[in-house]
């Protein structure tokens, strides 16, 4: 996988004018037939540096889990239900959305405990409505430019997927510590919404 990626964004890179709005397209696709976006992130770095890539990912990301969100509400919601059923994570997250729905999206892009691609079909199983899921993509900014800024390390598509320099480092680094916070973050403020849905319909003493 990680080769044909990066032939695609050799592809998209002699593209010319037309490279960013194929590489969109590509980055919409993906998120809606589960192919991780790690790869096409770190290549827009590559390609068309840390300001212009972070905006194409974040469009693309953006485009390409609205359309699964509304795949997951409108057509495909027994085949979604049987991917989350088992996980707490997502129980929890259905609990709380009810409540707090642009603030859970928010929190929960912020933070990589939670899978990108399945949580987009996942929020179309919930409450939460169309606008906010769009809105609460904001979340996704700050991982989305470090993941280019790493990429823009790269220097060129030979190298993505290696890590050498220590620019490399300290970026991987800076997203760990972001993670980690993000994500205790997300965990305090979804359980403390959890519990007062329980609470209020009688399901915790």
């Amino acid at each position: 996988m990680l080769d044909t990626l990066r032939y695609a964004l050799v592809w998209i890179d002699s593209l010319g004018v037309w490279a960013a709005i194929t590489f969109i397209l590509l980055y919409t696709f993906s998120a809606v037939v589960f192919i991780p976006g790690t790869i096409l992130t770190l290549g827009a770095g590559i390609i068309f540096g840390l300001f212009l890539g972070s905006i194409y990912v974040f469009i693309g990301a953006t485009l390409g889990g609205t359309a699964a969100f509304l795949v997951g509400r409108y057509f495909a919601r027994d085949w979604v239900y049987k991917k989350i059923e088992n996980n707490q994570k997502f129980r929890v997250i259905d609990q709380a959305v009810s409540k707090e729905g642009l603030k859970i999206v928010l929190l929960t892009r912020l933070s990589p405990v939670f899978p990108f691609i399945l949580l987009n079909y996942a929020y179309g199983l919930t409450s939460v409505n169309l606008k906010d899921f769009v809105i609460g993509s904001i979340g996704m900014i700050p991982g989305t430019i470090t993941y280019v800024y790493i990429g823009s390390l790269a220097g060129n598509l030979a190298n993505l997927g290696t890590t050498s320099s220590t620019g490399n480092a300290i970026a991987e680094w800076t997203l760990r510590i972001i993670g980690l916070m993000a994500t205790i973050g997300v965990t305090f403020y979804i359980n403390k919404i959890a519990r007062q849905v329980l609470k209020k319909e009688g399901l915790d003493d």
